[in-house]
């Protein structure tokens, strides 16, 4: 018998810590290969992670609540030195190694991991973290999915078809700390990623934003004409919906807002201009803003692109997105009116070098034909990076989504 340790792994999404939720096993007990033990949070979403080990547990080394980097020891188990070990959790040493976009087509979450050794009888069906999860949001039942892994594990492409019903830091100087005056709540998880990316944002891109506000009398008139075709009765259209394809229409003739700044090893940079839109969608959820985004959204019919807005935001608010959701944006809206708010100057997310937000639909005085009429006026406010969006592209971009929005073309 020997005592093996189980180190925080990178689930896929190149994170680079994780609290742990809750356990769910104590120490005594006797554990399979695969059986869910714990659910971490990472800054993406709750991930449960299987057991790597068969035997018995001997300790829990990390308090739930506990914030711990990959790689750190989190369960020690008792095994016999016969006993066969699932490893295929690639732990991240690679950290700050930028991962390029690769569009749609990519297989999402995926990154390099070690292969997975079979149990020798365990019953239970193969898979990795990621797999699991994807399961789970298919609701595939592993069980009854074949494996076609080298080692008898089940793949993505296995749950995928099963789901088609086809086959199947240095040291520093101490800190003073400040005396506490009221209560204090800590900091954890998806608040303090956005926090953290939202300081990165601000200290390497230069900000500027530029506001337009424009009639959507036709648009408000489209929202409700297509709330009742048969096509879109599985989703839910708004004004949004339109913004969004509002947004990737004048990406096509302004293709500079869709890209990023990026700096090199050399001291020299380049922007990358991609050929797919990535559009991410600012959420608050109960764990905090989150900003899943729509894969190659330029691909899909408008009522695709409603039924995957739909999807985004109803998994956000219940607290059902998988990592893979929020990462490899290319650009933002955040939807500022739903708060009752006209208008704002959002941040950029990191590597982003436009975000978009739409404030509040108010009926105000407007001049049409020469006299006034009441119509129904929404405040877009589009922040961008100075560095790659210069001001005649980023005007020329938020006068086309105006206009789109003034009278959309459908």
């Amino acid at each position: 018998m020997s005592v093996r340790e189980f180190p925080l792994p990178d689930v896929g999404e190149g994170l680079t810590e994780a609290e742990i939720v809750g356990w769910r096993i104590s120490v005594g007990d006797e554990i399979e290969v695969n059986q869910p033990i714990v659910d971490i949070e990472t800054a993406k979403a709750v991930v449960e992670l299987p057991s790597p080990f068969t035997g018995r547990v001997t300790a829990l080394l990390v308090a739930p609540g506990a914030v711990v980097p990959v790689g750190t020891p989190i369960l020690a188990v008792e095994v016999s030195d016969r006993e066969p070990v699932l490893v295929g959790y690639g732990v991240g040493h690679e950290q700050g190694r930028r991962r390029r976009l690769r569009g749609a087509g990519r297989q999402e979450g995926a990154a390099p991991q070690q292969e997975v050794a079979p149990p020798a009888s365990s019953g239970k069906p193969m898979a990795k973290p990621p797999v699991r999860a994807l399961a789970r949001e298919l609701g595939v039942d592993l069980a009854r999915v074949a494996p076609s892994g080298p080692h008898g594990d089940i793949t993505r492409e296995d749950v995928r078809r099963a789901a088609s019903g086809a086959a199947s830091v240095p040291a520093t100087a101490p800190v003073a700390v400040r005396p506490v005056r009221g209560e204090r709540v800590p900091v954890r998880s998806v608040q303090r990623q956005m926090a953290q990316a939202m300081v990165r944002s601000m200290a390497t891109a230069p900000h500027v934003t530029e506001w337009v506000d424009v009639d959507v009398s036709q648009t408000m008139a489209l929202v409700k004409r297509l709330r009742a075709e048969p096509e879109f009765a599985d989703a839910r259209v708004t004004p949004l919906t339109i913004a969004a394809s509002a947004v990737i229409h004048a990406i096509r003739r302004t293709p500079i807002v869709n890209s990023s700044w990026i700096d090199l090893p050399d001291g020299t940079a380049e922007i990358e201009l991609y050929p797919f839109v990535n559009l991410g969608l600012a959420v608050a959820s109960p764990r905090g803003l989150v900003v899943p985004n729509v894969r190659d959204a330029g691909s899909l019919s408008l009522s695709g692109l409603a039924r995957a807005i739909t999807d985004l935001t109803e998994r956000a608010r219940s607290g059902q997105l998988m990592p893979a959701d929020s990462v490899e944006g290319t650009i933002t809206i955040t939807n500022i009116g739903v708060f009752g708010v006209d208008g704002g100057t959002p941040i950029l997310n990191p590597g982003e070098a436009a975000i978009l937000a739409t404030g509040r639909i108010v009926e105000r005085p407007w001049a049409v034909d020469g006299a006034l009429a009441v119509r129904p006026v929404m405040q877009l406010s589009l922040a961008f990076d100075h560095r790659v969006v210069d001001g005649a592209s980023g005007s020329a971009f938020l006068a086309d989504v105006a206009a789109y929005l003034h009278r959309p073309p459908l």
